[in-house]
């Protein structure tokens, strides 16, 4: 998809990008757009922090993808920073396009600008093409995720 433009997102897009992380099989069990204010606070808090930076891909004014790219200082590998991806969403018009390569490189590249010795990612371990994807672009598995629920 070599029309979509990347941007950084704007509290204009809440609504859109919401729809785009609702969309999938896990987000529809998880997400809403019945009250955006939980988003239009969490947007508010990625917004102010410069470590913090929520993408969109629109094409022809239509939001069609979006990231969020975290940059992580750290001490370990001789105090480099590490660039986090989280919360990749492609529109289902917009899939197989090309435009989830176009969005992880631009990840990739906004991490190295930023001065990032590596880009990580988790994925659900039930989104299996999603894996094939991450390790076409040159993803190793190489490590097991965990999480703990806060609920």
């Amino acid at each position: 998809m070599t029309d979509a433009v990347i941007r950084r997102a704007t509290a204009a897009d809440v609504a859109g990008i919401v729809a785009l992380i609702a969309e999938d099989q896990l987000g529809a069990t998880r997400e809403s757009l019945d009250d955006l204010t939980p988003y239009d606070a969490a947007f508010a808090a990625l917004d102010a922090d410069p470590n913090q930076v929520l993408v969109v891909a629109e094409s022809n004014g239509e939001l069609v993808g979006t990231l969020q790219l975290t940059i992580i200082p750290g001490l370990s590998r001789r105090g480099s920073s590490r660039g986090l991806v989280e919360a990749v969403r492609v529109a289902a018009s917009a899939r197989g396009t090309g435009l989830g390569t176009t969005l992880m490189q631009w990840a990739v590249d906004e991490s190295r600008r930023r001065g990032c010795t590596l880009v990580q990612l988790t994925s659900d371990k039930t989104r299996t093409d999603a894996h094939r994807f991450y390790q076409r672009l040159g993803f190793t598995n190489s490590h097991e995720g965990f999480k703990l629920r806060l609920d």
